[in-house]
């Protein structure tokens, strides 16, 4: 047994050096053609750097849009009224549908089971404002103080307003960020006073920033600023606000639903579309959101995005390959002499093939490292110019050199078969 591990160990010890020593040879005759090195690893710096890049692009969409998903709540559902400011088409809608309205609110409460929390949504635009704002006018949103826990709002100042001041259509308002600063500046708004319209509103907090989308699917109501709010009691909006388009108005433009832990969305989903389509005679002026369908589509759409992406990126590895085998084509022609001289002093077909892989797999690994790094300085030089948020990943950049390597592997092996074949005698003769 002694014997047997010893022999072990000095094979492998042996075949250590043997890589070793191919490898090192196969830098130097890289090296020795320095201009030729760098033209081929080109196509696998290239391949390398569109696979790191694009993956970096891809997933800073997907974090934004998880975020954005997350931010809604999995357990949520949302009911967004389909409205219009032109009175023909309003009048059209309001021959079939009597739009969305506090009715389809308790009826929903009614008859859809594991419901934690809700709150109708009056929203409205307010034509002028004090202190005037800044940057456009912010969006008032009249909601009940269930709104908090099921949008998951965090105030940086201040608190929500309760529910006895939503009882009694208490004047109050809370500040998201960018209406804070639109509005009031650097100075504290804490007990400051806005006008909206005609009505003024004490400001008893103000929200912590939160994520916007700019395309729907990823938002509830992709039109309004997520910061840009105004948030105060239900009650108070409606009583006190002039809406200027109140005559084409829903008399409530959303629903939020908060279900529980074990509720089946989908479900909860179906029974609200067929309670809305009954009370609005099958008119389709209302649109109901299911965050976590929307997850898991956007997860099926990741995988297809990322899968697109890398078969795109991975043509420029595939071009790269193939100049890899010319290259190596190429020299083995030109050292044909060489090769024959090494089989004659007792070179085995095994040594001259390691010796070929070798160089192959060290373009390769040279080219997928430079190609990294410059897929790195892409990303964050797309994410500088366009605004785009990118995220270089540790499994993009594994996938990447991994296909690099696989790719001077495969494309290496037939060069070093063919100088392995070739005939001492005549490989020695070659001029």
């Amino acid at each position: 047994m002694p014997k047997l591990s010893s022999m072990i160990a000095n094979s492998v010890q042996s075949g250590y050096q043997q890589w070793t020593r191919d490898a090192r040879l196969g830098l130097q005759n890289l090296l020795a053609h320095g201009l030729r090195s760098l033209l081929t690893m080109l196509g696998m710096i290239f391949g390398v750097a569109a696979v790191v890049a694009m993956l970096s692009i891809g997933a800073g969409a997907r974090q934004k849009v998880m975020a954005l998903i997350e931010q809604m709540g999995v357990h949520n559902l949302i009911i967004e009224a389909k409205e219009t400011t032109e009175w023909q088409a309003h009048q059209k809608m309001r021959k079939i549908s009597p739009g969305l309205t506090l009715a389809d609110y308790r009826s929903i409460l009614a008859d859809v089971d594991s419901i934690v929390a809700s709150t109708p949504r009056k929203s409205m635009t307010p034509t002028k404002t004090i202190p005037q704002a800044q940057q456009d006018a912010p969006t008032i949103y009249g909601v009940r103080p269930e709104y908090q826990q099921i949008e998951g709002l965090h105030l940086l100042a201040g608190r929500f307003f309760n529910q006895n001041e939503e009882d009694r259509g208490a004047p109050v308002c809370v500040l998201g960020v960018a209406a804070r600063w639109s509005l009031f500046g650097d100075t504290n708004p804490i007990d400051q006073y806005v006008k909206a319209n005609d009505q003024w509103f004490r400001v008893i907090g103000v929200a912590s920033p939160q994520l916007s989308a700019s395309s729907e699917g990823a938002n509830s109501n992709p039109s309004v600023d997520s910061n840009n709010l105004i948030y105060a009691p239900l009650n108070s909006s409606m009583l006190r606000l002039e809406d200027s388009y109140s005559n084409v108005r829903d008399e409530i433009d959303g629903i939020y639903l908060n279900l529980n832990d074990k509720a089946d969305m989908t479900e909860a989903a179906r029974v609200v579309r067929t309670i809305l389509y009954s009370s609005h005679h099958g008119a389709s002026d209302f649109s109901v959101i299911v965050p976590a369908e929307l997850l898991a589509e956007q997860k099926r759409r990741e995988n297809l995005f990322n899968a697109v992406m890398v078969a795109i990126a991975s043509i420029s590895l595939i071009v790269g390959g193939i100049g890899i085998m010319n290259i190596m084509l190429a020299s083995v022609s030109e050292r044909t002499r060489e090769i024959g001289l090494r089989r004659a002093v007792g070179a085995k077909q095994s040594d001259i093939i390691r010796q070929f892989v070798v160089e192959a797999t060290t373009i390769s690994f040279v080219g997928g490292s430079v190609g990294v790094v410059f897929g790195f300085l892409m990303s964050r030089l797309i994410a500088w110019l366009a605004g785009w948020s990118t995220i270089v990943t540790a499994s993009s950049i594994a996938l990447a050199f991994l296909v690099s390597i696989s790719v001077g592997l495969i494309f290496g092996i037939y060069p070093a078969i063919k100088a392995a074949r070739l005939d001492p005698v005549e490989a020695i003769r070659h001029e």
